[in-house]
């Protein structure tokens, strides 16, 4: 290889530079393509927050629902317990209603058997020992919570009394109860029977 030669091939070298620079421009050129992947980074969080967001209001739609269920199911349960409690009162306040109503004709019986008793010496101790035995039973009657009604004089109400007849009368005005042909009897706060009136017109 002669200088000549040698010159020449230097002078290629020099003269191919120049293409690696615009390679190097053309790369350099092409750098600003991540902001196109950063612009879609960002759509894909938007994207997300909507999926969020809608979950997050479903999530909070079923707990409400859940909620609702609880609170009615509480109501229900308390709803119970006070029915139950009050059945359970009223059986203990009236867990002699059932006896005492079967002797209410005995007494009635009773009464009428000391309004007709005999008056005699002979009888005397008899009767006694009659009336104390009466007493007795009002006694524990009364203990049990039952009363006897005292109509006469009362304005007639139909929840306590039986009217099965009018009357006229002077002395009391329209709708009195003048007299009573069979006792009526409250138990505590209950009406076993009413009693049977006459009821001025």
């Amino acid at each position: 290889m002669n200088k000549e030669q040698s010159f020449q091939e230097n002078n290629q070298s020099e003269q191919e530079i120049p293409v690696n620079h615009t390679e190097t421009e053309a790369v350099e050129r092409e750098v600003p393509a991540p902001e196109a992947t950063e612009g879609s980074t960002t759509a894909d969080m938007g994207s997300d927050e909507m999926v969020s967001k809608a979950e997050l209001e479903r999530v909070q739609a079923q707990l409400d629902e859940q909620t609702q269920r609880v609170l009615r199911a509480q109501a229900d349960f308390d709803n119970f317990r006070r029915r139950t409690q009050k059945e359970k009162e009223n059986l203990a306040k009236y867990a002699s209603e059932q006896l005492i109503t079967e002797l209410i004709p005995v007494v009635d019986n009773f009464g009428r058997a000391m309004a007709t008793k005999p008056e005699s010496p002979e009888l005397e101790s008899f009767n006694k020992g009659i009336d104390m035995i009466f007493r007795q039973l009002d006694e524990v009657l009364k203990g049990a919570g039952l009363t006897q009604m005292d109509a006469v004089g009362q304005p007639f109400n139909p929840e306590l009394h039986q009217a099965v007849m009018q009357v006229e009368s002077d002395e009391h005005e329209e709708g009195i109860v003048v007299e009573e042909l069979q006792k009526g009897y409250v138990l505590k706060d209950k009406v076993l029977r009413p009693a049977m009136v006459k009821v001025s017109s």
